[in-house]
């Protein structure tokens, strides 16, 4: 139900999740038609997105739960960002229902799921990045230094995955409260229907978002990754110690590369959120398309993670294949 936001709300009491085309969370006196292109591809693209996600992910959570020697604090990490991106493709097909429908056919309860499950992949994205930027600092300078890092269990692993899906809960209940039916021209629109002044709340919703799903969390993953890069400069690394840099470096290629591929697909969706917060661009077909592509990007995170996962790390891709031979052999 996310996209990209391009105007101010106008007219009835409601932020739009995506239903009406070009204003994806603004309410507008009338829906603007889609080019007959964007009106097919954008379903096309989400359904693809959805189809890759869902066996991507599935390899991804196949391998780590049913292998023990996969069980590492790393990717426990790498675990529930797969969780909380196989949710998020599970309930692509509606988003794609909403699309083709024009209006809102699942009921108020079932919208404010959905609403919750798409705030949750949102936020939990970086914030599960920024535990394992966190880890990394500790894993590498600790390695650096000849030492191990102290409580760094699988166990202290699960505590601290635990703590992260409350803490997502709690800043994505606000949306969950907000969301609801709303009558648009006719038509039932699942929205975020805010109190007056509805300026003033749409407004601080989308700062809210911006600054707790993307600018504290990338600025958190920047100040780590500096820090780390400097405080190494200052080390003088003993052969041991190169040893265990050499075999810990394929495990923070692998955090690095997640990170950066969140960035790129996550980076214009909240740079959206500054535009529309500063300006006022009118809703031409390109600003719709630009927006949907945005929203897609913001999407198709959810299906890359597997991909990098599976083409830096050997050890994946040894054992999926043998899951797959076990569950293929007669």
């Amino acid at each position: 139900m996310r996209n990209a936001s391009w105007s101010e709300p106008s007219g009835a009491n409601a932020s739009c999740l995506g239903s009406v085309p070009g204003c994806p969370n603004s309410s507008i006196p009338a829906p603007l038609p889609l080019p007959p292109p964007l009106a097919v591809a954008v379903p096309v693209v989400y359904a693809v997105i959805c189809a890759v996600g869902l066996a991507g992910n599935s390899a991804v959570l196949l391998v780590l739960l049913r292998t023990p020697r996969m069980k590492t604090v790393t990717n426990l990490f790498i675990l529930n960002l797969a969780i909380a991106d196989e949710l998020f493709t599970l309930v692509l097909p509606v988003n794609i229902a909403d699309f083709l429908l024009r209006q809102w056919p699942f009921g108020e309860l079932m919208c404010k799921l959905i609403v919750a499950i798409d705030q949750y992949n949102t936020f939990s994205s970086l914030y599960f990045l920024t535990v394992m930027s966190a880890d990394r600092y500790l894993v590498v300078l600790a390695t650096a230094q000849s030492r191990r890092v102290a409580g760094r269990t699988y166990g202290a692993a699960r505590a601290v995955s635990l703590a992260v899906w409350a803490l997502v809960t709690l800043v994505v209940l606000p949306f969950a409260v907000f969301a609801r039916l709303d009558d648009e021209q006719g038509r039932l629109q699942c929205v975020l229907v805010f109190p007056q002044p509805e300026a003033f709340w749409w407004r601080a919703s989308r700062l809210y978002t911006l600054v707790l799903g993307f600018a504290l969390p990338v600025s958190a993953i920047c100040v780590l990754y500096s820090t780390l890069l400097c405080r190494l400069r200052a080390i003088r690394l003993d052969n041991h110690a190169k040893a265990l840099d050499r075999a810990k470096k394929r495990v923070t290629v692998l955090v690095v590369a997640i990170l950066a591929v969140c960035l790129l697909c996550w980076t214009p969706y909240h740079l959206s959120t500054v535009v529309v917060l500063t300006t006022d661009l009118p809703q031409t077909p390109l600003v719709v398309a630009i927006s949907y592509f945005i929203t897609s990007l913001s999407y198709a995170n959810s299906c890359l993670n597997p991909f990098l996962y599976a083409f830096l790390d050997d050890g994946f891709r040894k054992n999926l294949r043998q899951l797959l031979a076990c569950r293929a052999a007669p």
